[in-house]
């Protein structure tokens, strides 16, 4: 071939694969040196790049004037003592629903301190979780794999996360214990090792399931062959977690840990019945405020629960000044509340503190965060991430609310094991409240009437599903 035609057709190739590099919408050439722009590398751009690659971020982004103008005072404190640990656990909703319920009982009868074994009911909650995945894969046997439900399924086999609802359904079918009739283990406080493995055995069963059925297994067979599962997953449970006791003797002691009464005989259901009572299915509302769905509708989240059956997770979306409120009088009330918030946003783990104006990410970066709630809502920016015990706020002359304070399950650490959040946080990161009926406003608990609109299990607002 010609040299001269050999060069020509090397430039065309050669203009060809730059083309096919820079397609449409892509970063071309011409682009680069105006993008460059934004960083010039002067003497502040140079120093505080050697700042921020030298050191984490949000030290230093902390606002010293906010940092300094806090306090810890609080007009309404809900009477409380002792710090739970969830540890290396995803179970910060069973944590939150029975620490509101030791509250309860410590102010109703008088204890200087009970905790109830994390342990116990969570051993239950994944034997029904377990028994809620076979299940729904039997009564979807019938629908392709890629069927969204049937994936989502098998996504979600069992998991260590969950919702009031399932602290309601767990607690009214097999009642608490003392912390000390079910103690911790090395797996109910490292859940992820033993959830896989059990969540792996519960994939390998449903396909098992589905091929019975498509084989025209008659429906009590496949409910037989169920249980055999169930009992397998027992089995690992309690292998991991200790068997559950039926029956316990139990006596209150004083504040010295000196009984002051004859120890008595219980069952989980009559211990929880006698010291509680509460009906947990129908005494309490979940509120939430989520702007990027419409306020004063009710809506149902599909296959949100934690047994097959109990009740699927149901929250009356209403503003946030109309929360407050709700809040305000439970509080007024010594009665603690069920609380979840994302809480990576805008903490100081060393202080326990949640303030929007801690950290100044923008004069750090030259820039601004603009969006509201609902934008980082639809964005997957933000979202409920973790569920605490609401049991303070902090009201100005005129009763508007400063500042909020939740009991968390994090162990000890600054304000005893509490968290303290601006009330400009708690507009921004809080999302779901469970109340007692009692605080709830006629106006919300009319709404309560209407039919929910139904979301599907795979809706990403609930993904976290705390």
């Amino acid at each position: 071939m010609n040299r001269h035609i050999l060069a020509a057709a090397l430039i065309a190739v050669a203009a060809s694969a730059a083309v096919a590099a820079n397609p449409k919408g892509g970063i071309t050439p011409e682009m680069l040196p105006k993008i460059k722009q934004a960083y010039q590398g002067t003497a502040a751009d140079k120093a505080i790049h050697n700042a921020i690659s030298n050191n984490d971020i949000n030290k230093l982004a902390i606002n010293t004037d906010a940092r300094n103008s806090f306090d810890t005072h609080f007009s309404h404190r809900v009477p409380s003592k002792g710090i739970t640990n969830q540890r290396s656990s995803g179970r910060c909703w069973l944590f939150t629903g029975l620490n509101v319920l030791r509250a309860q009982m410590m102010n109703e009868h008088n204890l200087p301190r009970i905790e109830f074994s994390q342990n116990y009911n969570f051993f239950f909650d994944q034997l029904e979780k377990a028994n809620l995945f076979l299940q729904g894969i039997i009564d979807t046997s019938d629908r392709p794999m890629e069927d969204q439900t049937v994936d989502w399924l098998f996504k979600n086999p069992l998991g260590d996360g969950g919702q009031f609802t399932g602290v309601a359904d767990i607690i009214t079918k097999y009642g608490v214990v003392p912390s000390d009739v079910m103690v911790e283990t090395y797996s109910s406080n490292n859940t992820s090792r033993m959830s896989n493995l059990i969540g792996l055995k519960l994939k390998e069963y449903g396909l098992e399931l589905r091929d019975l059925a498509a084989k025209g297994t008659k429906p009590a067979a496949l409910a037989d062959r169920k249980t055999e599962m169930l009992g397998q997953v027992y089995r690992m449970l309690a292998l991991n977690l200790g068997e559950p006791p039926t029956e316990f003797t139990w006596a209150r002691k004083d504040s010295k840990g000196n009984p002051v009464e004859e120890p008595r005989t219980y069952t989980p259901q009559q211990f929880y019945k006698e010291y509680l009572g509460n009906d947990l299915r129908n005494d309490y509302v979940m509120v939430m405020n989520d702007p990027s769905r419409e306020y004063y509708k009710v809506y149902e989240i599909e296959y949100d629960r934690h047994t097959y059956d109990g009740d699927n997770w149901k929250y009356v979306n209403l503003p946030i000044e109309d929360i407050k409120e709700m809040a305000i009088a439970s509080i007024k009330d010594s009665t603690a509340m069920y609380f979840s918030c994302d809480v990576g946003k805008f903490f100081d783990r060393d202080r326990g503190v949640l303030d929007v104006d801690y950290y100044d990410y923008g004069s750090l970066f030259g820039t601004t965060f603009g969006m509201d709630k609902r934008q980082r809502i639809l964005t997957h920016s933000s979202g409920s991430s973790h569920a605490m015990t609401l049991v303070a706020v902090d009201l100005d002359k005129d009763g508007k609310p400063k500042k909020w304070m939740v009991e968390n399950s994090w162990g000890p650490g600054a304000n005893d094991g509490h968290l303290i959040m601006t009330d400009p946080w708690f507009d921004e990161y809080m999302f779901r409240l469970v109340l007692n009926k009692k605080y709830v406003t006629p106006k919300v608990m009319e709404l309560l009437k209407q039919k929910p609109i139904l979301l599907p299990a795979w809706d990403p607002m609930f993904s976290a599903d705390i």
